[in-house]
């Protein structure tokens, strides 16, 4: 092993030391993309996804799909300093196998967003370690050509975004109850697998993982022991985040939509809501250095 002093820079991401704590970024690593794909002198945007509707496999086909698989590559390695951008990038690749044009154009939407969002990262702040914050939502029966839904998350180690996820569910959901039950068993297993690794760490968490969900009846059948016809075809995960719950490592609880940060892996929002959620992820501008900052 050596000793390669204080860490700037690891796999791409720059990394800069302030008075919060650090700011990790890839702003040279999004500039190469933004050239690769000939959109210099583009136009901007204030949202990396319009509110018009989902992407569907309609369309004549893109000329060059070797280009857009190759984009679509490198966007999904910026998320990890962008989360912001993850349901964008999720629903382009979707799409690889047989781009159409109108997955082009929501690429370069996409793009065109980061053109004026290039000093943008994440920041992640000095705070104690007490608590894991978790939220979970589904869009039901999102995806126009086989209707499944999409589930997203993010969990929150105090106040730093240490996780998240924007991912098409394997299989149908016969009601959105069914849907977003499915996103909180899935945001319960990342939670679990981040308190080992916080226990491995000696960094143990001892309160309760609180899991953030607007759907009330997901809520319910986390709690409720009752069993019936509706719920037999999802009883693994009923069963697994019940189990969780009884034993006091998991609380999920109801939000008001307004206020569930996880809709931003879930669908476009309107721009005032999406800045908002932005900076509740702590995705911003680096702060402003100051005299004698390391």
């Amino acid at each position: 092993m050596k000793d390669l002093g204080s860490l700037s820079f690891f796999l791409g991401i720059d990394v800069t030391r302030n008075t919060q704590g650090l700011f990790l970024s890839q702003q040279n690593y999004a500039q190469d993309i933004i050239n690769r794909a000939g959109m210099n002198s583009c136009n901007s945007v204030k949202t990396p996804v319009d509110l018009s509707g989902k992407l569907g496999n309609t369309g004549s086909s893109y000329t060059n799909p070797t280009e857009y698989r190759s984009l679509a590559g490198a966007l999904q390695y910026l998320t990890f300093t962008l989360p912001d951008i993850s349901y964008e990038v999720q629903q382009i690749c979707l799409h690889m196998h047989d781009p159409k044009d109108s997955h082009m154009q929501a690429l370069r939407r996409i793009l065109r967003y980061i053109k004026v969002t290039l000093s943008f990262g994440l920041q992640l702040s000095r705070s104690s370690i007490h608590s894991l914050v978790s939220y979970t939502d589904a869009d039901w029966g999102g995806c126009p050509d086989t209707r499944r839904s999409t589930s997203g998350y993010c969990v929150l180690l105090g106040t730093n975004l240490i996780s998240w996820s924007a991912k098409r569910q394997p299989t149908v959901s016969r009601s959105s109850a069914e849907a977003e039950f499915r996103g909180v068993a899935n945001v319960v297993s990342e939670s679990c697998w981040l308190r080992n690794l916080l226990l491995e760490l000696y960094c143990p968490i001892s309160k309760a993982t609180l899991v953030f969900c607007d759907n009330v009846s997901a809520i319910y059948l986390s709690e409720n022991p009752v069993q019936h016809q509706r719920t037999k075809h999802i009883e693994m995960d009923i069963h697994f985040v019940r189990e969780k719950v009884a034993r006091g490592q998991v609380r999920v609880l109801h939000i008001p939509t307004r206020y569930q940060l996880a809709d931003i892996f879930t669908k476009g929002l309107p721009r005032v809501m999406f800045e908002d959620f932005r900076h509740s992820l702590s995705v911003r501008l680096p702060p402003a250095s100051t005299a004698g900052e390391y």
